[in-house]
């Protein structure tokens, strides 16, 4: 993983990609989260991000982008755990009319924002609500290539999934 202007972006979603969601809670694994922040009010959920995920995702030939509400925060409670890096972070606008338009129309309120983000750059989006909406929309406005990954929120980042963005992400550009 590194800055390099050869290598793709990878946007990545902290919800359902890296912390599960949406099964039985006793169907989680949970794993050490390493010290509490100063007042003891972590994240419940944080014991669900498997660290194996850092050197998973370190290894993928791109720069990792964080792409999630969690915005800053990622990399302070999310980056340490999994021995990531601090990571640039998508900051979001405000919404607006056209975004009211967008999500009635299907379009993911991110989707925009990652286009103008990855400014004609390659990348990868793996994201638990990717819709063939974003994808159609991504096809006729990014004009470099793109891999909108949706990822199964109740299992978050699998073996497959990896394979997937590593296939994608190896490809000549």
């Amino acid at each position: 993983m590194t800055g390099s202007a050869q290598h793709p972006l990878l946007f990545l979603d902290v919800d359902g990609p890296l912390i599960p969601f949406g099964a039985a809670p006793e169907q989680y694994p949970t794993y050490p989260t390493g010290p509490e922040p100063l007042g003891g009010d972590a994240n419940p959920l944080l014991t669900r991000i498997n660290p194996a995920h850092g050197p998973r995702l370190a290894a993928l030939p791109c720069e990792v982008v964080w792409a999630t509400t969690w915005m800053a925060d990622a990399n302070e409670c999310i980056a340490p755990r999994i021995g990531l890096p601090q990571l640039a972070v998508v900051i979001w606008p405000q919404p607006s009319v056209t975004d009211d338009h967008d999500e009635r129309n299907g379009l993911h309120w991110k989707t925009r924002a990652l286009v103008e983000w990855a400014a004609g750059r390659p990348f990868a989006w793996a994201d638990d609500e990717v819709t063939d909406t974003d994808r159609a929309w991504v096809a006729a406005h990014h004009p470099g290539h793109a891999l909108l990954h949706r990822v199964d929120p109740r299992r978050g980042l699998t073996d497959g999934d990896y394979s997937a963005l590593h296939s994608w992400l190896r490809q000549p550009y």
